[in-house]
């Protein structure tokens, strides 16, 4: 049937995840860093997430869709509310006061943005115009005792494990770098050789960006 349903500009979205929230039919997902229609029985074509977009990357078009199925969206938003979906990949930015009146064991974290998983960060937000990067092997934080206050304080953080994750970063990266003001990368990796995946992923995405790299023992030592 021909209907009204939702159209997302890819280039627009900033990965924001406001229209995914304001979806009450879970019809909007983020994937990848960017909003996608999930399927297309799932949209009502009513129009929630349109003003929820603060980039315009929402609008509508008239096309072959199938009908809206009320039935497929309260299955979806039951198993989405038991945990079978994530809705933790919208973006955040968190600002921190690391100087108020805290008690001496309160230490804060330094992460200043969500996500901070590569695969899950979007490509372009506010939040890395003229960042500094810090793109780290997962296992650095739980290594290194310090690392939030030694490493992360006025950066943009982005984790990953190229073992784990079983894919080449260099790409993502790549467009991070391409669409956005980034000043410096900075790389934390373990010493173990898997790890090197992260650091050449950085390297080959870098371009003329300075990158600084840190590898961490596996006892927790700054080894370089």
């Amino acid at each position: 049937m021909i209907r009204k349903i939702v159209k997302i500009n890819e280039e627009k979205c900033n990965g924001c995840g406001a229209c995914a929230n304001a979806c009450h039919e879970g019809a909007i997902g983020m994937i990848d860093g960017k909003a996608m229609l999930l399927r297309d029985d799932y949209c009502d074509g009513l129009g929630d997430c349109l003003p929820a977009c603060p980039t315009g990357a929402i609008s509508f078009e008239e096309r072959e869709a199938a009908a809206y199925d009320e039935e497929a969206v309260k299955a979806h938003m039951a198993a989405h509310h038991h945990g079978h979906a994530c809705p933790g990949s919208a973006s955040k930015v968190f600002m921190r006061d690391y100087y108020s009146d805290k008690k001496a064991e309160d230490i804060q974290s330094r992460l200043a943005q969500w996500p901070c998983q590569i695969k899950l960060a979007p490509i372009q937000a506010p939040y890395f115009d003229g960042a500094e990067l810090l793109i780290a092997a997962d296992c650095t934080a739980f290594a290194y005792g310090d690392f939030h206050r030694k490493f992360m304080e006025g950066k943009i953080c982005l984790i990953g494990c190229p073992k784990l994750d079983s894919c080449d970063y260099s790409e993502k990266l790549s467009e991070i770098i391409c669409r956005n003001n980034i000043r410096k990368v900075n790389v934390v990796r373990m010493e173990v050789p898997c790890c090197g995946g992260i650091e050449m992923a950085v390297r080959k995405a870098a371009g003329n960006i300075p990158v600084e790299v840190k590898i961490i023992s596996t006892d927790g030592r700054i080894i370089m």
